[in-house]
């Protein structure tokens, strides 16, 4: 994703989390804000309770991001939300990412007209 897509400082996180409403899945969290602005931002955390080695750690990240770049689309551009990866997570495959993704997005409700094709 574009750096214009991610949430990366610190202050802006704090901000996510502080005035923004969460919901959760067995898999992940999303907290989410609702902003004026052209396109949504994403920040993802993975933090070590996932997994102590990395390469197992970006391997969520990189599902996470795929899963959300071919959702783009359907996501609600005037939201800014974090997607925190819970420690089952890491047993997941891209598809199951995607699934779970999905889910707790719409509980959130940022996607729109999302059908799941089977």
């Amino acid at each position: 994703m574009r750096k214009s897509y991610r949430i990366k400082r610190e202050n802006e996180f704090q901000h996510v989390f502080e005035d923004g409403e969460s919901v959760a899945n067995r898999n992940f969290v999303v907290y989410h804000l609702h902003r004026d602005q052209p396109h949504f931002r994403v920040g993802i955390s993975v933090g070590k309770k996932v997994h102590l080695r990395a390469v197992v750690r970006n391997r969520v990240k990189r599902y996470i991001r795929q899963s959300l770049l071919e959702l783009r689309p359907e996501l609600d551009p005037q939201a800014d939300f974090i997607v925190i990866a819970r420690k089952s997570a890491k047993d997941l495959d891209m598809a199951g990412t995607k699934k779970n993704l999905v889910h707790v997005l719409t509980l959130a409700g940022l996607l729109r007209d999302h059908i799941e094709i089977v």
